[in-house]
């Protein structure tokens, strides 16, 4: 049984009852195929979302910044290529660099704030999808 980083037991696919849904629900797409969509400086992202949960790639270049911000949503932050600085709380309290197949999981609320340190691409996934971005409100990554 695979275990969470808090020890607790996960559910085993036999443990859940089968549901008869209908296979066209599910959704196949093609990275290369979706626009990307110009944000802050030289930053960009593209989106996938589904009912409960969201990925996006995120390109960064040297010195890209995000600015300090904070979410209900639980975010997993991969890094594919380069490299990453994070401050993590309020104030700062926690600093450290995700590199190239590294994974830093930032729970829901937690304030943080990035740097691109190198030409980065990241994949983010959130659950639940970030509203704010589906609807273009996230003006700190707008401004």
């Amino acid at each position: 049984m695979a275990m969470t980083p808090a020890n607790t037991p996960r559910t085993s696919p036999q443990d859940t009852p089968m549901i008869d849904l209908d296979p066209e629900g599910a959704h196949h797409y093609r990275w290369d195929d979706l626009p990307k969509e110009p944000l802050k400086g030289t930053i960009s992202r593209r989106l996938i979302t589904g009912e409960r949960t969201m990925i996006a790639q995120i390109f960064l270049q040297k010195g890209d910044d995000v600015p300090r911000h904070s979410h209900e949503n639980e975010q997993v932050t991969y890094v594919l290529k380069g490299a990453l600085q994070f401050w993590l709380g309020a104030n700062d309290e926690r600093e450290l660099i995700v590199r190239a197949g590294e994974v830093l999981v930032i729970p829901s609320h937690l304030p943080h704030r990035a740097l691109a340190l190198e030409d980065t691409l990241d994949v983010d996934v959130f659950c639940p999808p970030r509203q704010d971005w589906l609807a273009g409100t996230d003006s700190y990554l707008r401004s």
